[in-house]
């Protein structure tokens, strides 16, 4: 029966010292959710007879079904610490009642985004580590994520029952086992911690000050020296007389120091020792062994080899009271009902995590400046440190979890300060919110507050700051995490870093067309369930669901069939994401490694893709005119090249470009993001193409646990899917074996199948995300993988066959019909001319409209801001001459008689000027260059354009729109010069300038 109601958790809301929000966390397979549930058990939510066996947080069917943890769940727990127990917090309480909001997380790596969304709202974890397998890869990645977000730990060695049944080892044996684990622990934190004067202090594990528990969470028991330390001191006690909590604790804390090291016990005159022997030479037995191993070694003794005599002292001498149900069992049964009466593990892991964790009032002191992203002295940040309720409200959204109605979400969360309440009128800022700005930013009310309790949900009115929480309707503004407030001039709290990337991807589609509205629904859906999975629509129309590893996207598919879409769907095999980098290394190794030039290091203009990422651009040039204006353009250009690399539009990894000079118009019009931009994306492209391109592909650590007898089959798996061991070692004191090896993500398809085959199922692998590497071999040579996984992939976007050349990225002066070559003679030979070009008015790619066809409309009219265009001749037609000076053309004479307002010329350029009358009326002259199609089309495909054509795209698109615009051209009755495109370049410039001068004559 539950022993607490939701009015109680309100009430200890308010009671911030008493509140612990923890996780637990651990590789997987280490007993997290079935130690969870001696905790859960403890708060009577589940009956004690099922605990470890119920996986209360294991809340999906196919969690329960594949008995791992896929989601993190959260549950309140209330729990009641006894006088003499507060008397061991250090730091202030508000009574005796504690609520420990307790999140359990999965461990394997593919799911490690949810860990990252649970550690975001604690303060403390609990990690679990199994005593047989030691600390193992995930440990450790979890355990560092934690540490980067200022979480303080707490260790549970778990399955000691095997330890005892299954390895059978001596007393000895295990404290070397537990020392090794504790000492692996630490050395992780003393790796990735601040050390003692960092802001959490000393947050080393250490079993002497009871931040380290062990057990059985299978069968339900587990102690910390504490424990044992009471169970002794209240022998001695009852000399002594009574004493005072405080007296007690203090006793209990001395008694603990002598559980744990090189500390000995005499049983001859009950005296503890530093030294192993005693005076007369004899060995001394370690006092961990001695007061506390040994009982529990001979309660498995007796029960496990049915000594019933023995077994019935044993539970007299321990005054453990079994049940008359209980005391008919045998054997395991027996042997589970007898430790969880001694020893049982929801009080002593409560115990230690309401005592060595730590509350929201001392966590938020040295938390918040990691977490909020503003000043550290604004009203917001002084709320968070405070931990005030009556500051304005911060809360951080670190997820969303789907409720039972289709397609809604419950935003859960942490409140840091202030008050959430059900009505309250907020501030929902998602990630990418810019203080003073609107963007990425709603007003609007919370439907509705709740309390996260498992698989279920309570209603709850408001939740104060300190708390956990999750609120309804605010899903649909929201994609996955985010920032709620009240206050006005807040800033984002931090966006997660997660540990995984989502280097794994497929394809999906759904069966019948018809249903493609649904797809994309549920991918939205699908997105915003899953902290890290990223949805995706390629230029090409595809829909990509990129995850982290196989399993990871194998729950997302299911989740995308049978619950966001709910339609069938089929998918591609999965593949992974490469990086573009370079061989050629430059500037001797960034001056030996890393060690830059000062100066240079200051001409750093960006790094990219996305302002943050591997490449760098830097500026060496020397007195060069005009280069800030073009900066913000460059930066745009590099951004781009480094999102979609030269060789199949995958990211740059590990580049540096350097800017040595720039030759610019001295006309301003001409130095504008429409010429720029793709001029720097060309120019970075034909550099990476002369620096010998080579493709990066994702590598797997991978961690193998296994008997010896099978580790020459693991060797022969890696070496078919081109891994390599790096590392072999067997675990002290068992018979497995751990060998580490790298594995491209490429060859992890089917690995773990395949692995089990040809080891008999006595092999398990845990593949960790750990760095790119290049993969060998020439993408220019048709014989190498590389050049296949380039194809592939250009096949796969979209993209036109074969790597570009390095002549498609020159300048060229042949284009489709040849109107910008004309114009540059035109502009060079004629007095006073300025020039026009209707290129430099395309809207922005935003606004572009998408055709029926999927793709976006660049070659209409409505795609260009004619109104601009037509305001900028204006201009010149007011004062050429004022035109012209700024746009650093130099105004000469012709004629004396005239003075300034001599022969002035504007070239309008473009390839759809005549069909906006406004503009065709301007014009003295008319000029209009014909191709034919099979021209047109050749020399359309001989360009780069910025943004690549399609493939069918000039047949199905730009032949047909050239002929409609033409066509309407005609029938406007502006007339026009036609001129045959395919003259020569010579031929064409005088039949043009030969006009001109005529018309000028005739002005003159």
């Amino acid at each position: 029966m539950v022993n607490f109601t939701v009015d109680q958790i309100r009430g200890i809301m308010d009671k911030k010292a008493n509140i612990r929000n923890m996780s637990v966390i651990a590789h997987v397979d280490h007993g997290k959710s079935t130690l969870t549930d001696s905790l859960v058990c403890k708060a009577g939510i589940i009956a004690s007879a099922r605990a470890g066996e119920t996986r209360f947080t294991d809340t999906r069917k196919d969690e329960q079904e594949r008995c791992i943890t896929i989601k993190s769940t959260a549950i309140s727990l209330f729990y009641e610490l006894s006088e003499n127990d507060l008397a061991f917090i250090k730091h202030s309480k508000d009574g005796s009642g504690f609520l420990i909001n307790l999140i359990d997380s999965p461990g394997h790596v593919d799911f490690s985004s949810e860990v990252t969304a649970a550690l975001r709202v604690t303060d403390g974890a609990l990690v679990v580590v199994d005593c047989v397998s030691g600390v193992c890869v995930q440990t450790e990645t979890v355990l560092r994520q934690a540490i980067a977000e200022r979480i303080r730990p707490v260790l549970m060695m778990n399955k000691m029952d095997r330890a005892l049944l299954e390895l059978q080892l001596e007393p000895e044996g295990l404290y070397q086992t537990f020392q090794r684990i504790v000492e692996n622990v630490n050395v992780i934190i003393s790796t990735y911690g601040e050390g003692e004067c960092g802001p959490m202090g000393n947050i080393m594990i250490d079993p002497i000050l009871g931040t380290v528990g062990f057990g059985s969470g299978l069968h339900g028991w587990a102690f910390t020296l504490k424990q044992f330390a009471e169970m002794y001191v209240a022998k001695f006690a009852k000399a002594e007389g009574k004493q005072s909590p405080a007296e007690r604790a203090k006793k209990v804390e001395d008694m603990m120091k002598k559980l744990w090291g090189d500390r000995y016990f005499d049983p001859a005159n009950g005296k503890f020792s530093k030294t192993a022997t005693n005076d007369k030479g004899k060995k001394l037995p370690r006092t961990f062994c001695q007061l506390i191993l040994d009982p529990i070694f001979k309660v498995f003794d007796a029960i496990m080899n049915f000594k019933k005599e023995e077994t019935a002292k044993l539970i007299e001498k321990l005054e453990i009271k079994l049940d008359s149900e209980d005391k008919d069992k045998e054997g395991k049964q027996l042997l589970k009902a007898v430790m969880r009466r001694w020893l049982p593990a929801g009080d002593a892991l409560l115990q230690m995590i309401t005592i060595h964790l730590p509350s929201p009032v001392t966590a938020q002191k040295y938390r918040c400046e990691l977490l909020y992203e503003g000043p550290p002295d604004d009203e917001a940040a002084m709320g968070i440190k405070s931990c005030d309720p009556k500051a304005p409200l911060m809360m951080y959204i670190s997820k969303m979890v789907p409720t039972t109605d289709k397609g809604r979400f419950y935003a859960f969360g942490r409140v840091f300060s202030g008050c959430v309440s059900t009505g309250l009128k907020v501030r929902i800022m998602g990630p990418n919110f810019s203080p003073g700005k609107k963007e990425d930013l709603y007003l609007k009310p919370i439907q509705r507050t709740i309390l996260m309790m498992g698989r279920y949900v309570e209603p709850i009115e408001d939740v104060p700051c300190g708390n956990i929480v999750g609120l309804v309707g605010v899903d649909q503004f929201l994609v996955k995490t985010g920032t709620i407030t009240t206050f006005e001039h807040a800033h984002n709290m931090r966006v997660m870093k997660f540990s995984v990337s989502p280097v794994v991807r497929v394809a999906v589609e759904a069966k019948n067309p018809a249903d493609l509205p649904k797809l994309v629904e549920g991918l939205k859906r699908l997105a915003k369930s899953d902290p890290m999975v990223q949805c995706i629509i390629e230029e090409s129309g595809e829909h990509i669901i990129a995850g982290a590893g196989e399993l990871h996207l194998e729950i997302c598919l299911k989740d995308l069939e049978e619950d966001h879409a709910c339609i069938p769907i089929k998918k591609s095999d999965p593949v992974v994401s490469y990086r573009e980098t370079e061989l050629k290394t430059r500037a001797r190794y960034l001056a030996e490694k890393y060690e830059w030039d000062v100066t240079e290091a200051r001409k750093i203009w960006c790094f990219g893709p996305d302002g943050t990422g591997p490449n760098i651009l830097t500026d060496v040039t020397k007195g060069v005119q005009y280069l800030n204006e073009i900066k913000d353009s460059v930066v745009a250009g590099f951004q781009w090249a480094t999102k979609e690399g030269v060789l199949c539009e995958e990211n740059l990894r590990g580049v540096r470009f350097d800017v040595h000079d720039v030759t610019l118009h001295a006309d301003a019009i001409h130095r504008g993001g429409g010429q720029i931009i793709p001029t720097a994306r060309r120019v970075l492209y034909a550099c990476a193409l002369t620096a010998q391109p080579r493709l990066m592909e994702p590598i797997y650590l991978v961690e193998i646990q296994c008997p010896e007898q099978v580790v020459g089959g693991i060797y022969g798996v890696l070496n078919r899917k081109r891994g390599h061991v790096f590392e072999e070692s067997q675990v002290a004191g068992t018979p497995m074996f751990i060998v580490k090896a790298y594995l491209p993500v490429n060859e992890s398809f089917g690995f773990t199948a395949d692995l089990r085959s040809n080891t008999g199922g006595q092999a398990f692998p845990q593949c960790v995300f750990d760095h790119w590497q290049i993969l060998p071999g020439d993408p220019f040579d048709n014989t190498t993988r590389p050049f296949q996984v380039v194809a592939e992939t250009r096949k796969r976007k979209g993209l036109k066959e074969g790597i570009s050349a390095l002549d498609n990225f020159l300048d060229k002066l042949v284009t489709n019909g040849g109107k910008t070559t004309l114009t540059k003679r035109l502009l060079a030979s004629l007095p006073n001319c300025c020039v026009v070009h209707q290129d430099d008015f395309f809207k922005l790619p935003e606004h572009i409209e998408v055709g029926e066809d999927g793709f976006k409309q660049w070659d209409v009219i409505t795609s260009i801001d004619m109104e601009a265009m037509v305001n900028t001749v204006t201009a010149w037609i007011e004062n050429p001459a004022k035109f012209a000076r700024s746009h650093g053309v130099t105004v000469c004479r012709l004629n004396e008689e005239h003075g300034e307002n001599d022969i002035q010329i504007l070239i309008l350029e473009g390839f759809l000027l005549y069909n906006h009358k406004p503009l065709a009326d301007m014009c003295a002259q008319r000029f209009y260059l014909t191709i034919p199609y099979e021209e047109c089309k050749h020399r359309r495909s001989g360009r780069d354009y910025p943004i690549p054509d399609p493939p069918g795209l000039f047949d199905g698109h730009v032949w047909p729109m050239y002929l409609k615009h033409r066509c309407e051209m005609e029938e406007s009755g502006v007339s026009v010069v036609s001129i045959d495109g395919l003259l020569s370049k010579d031929d064409i410039f005088n039949q043009v300038y030969t006009n001109i001068w005529n018309k000028i004559l005739n002005f003159s």
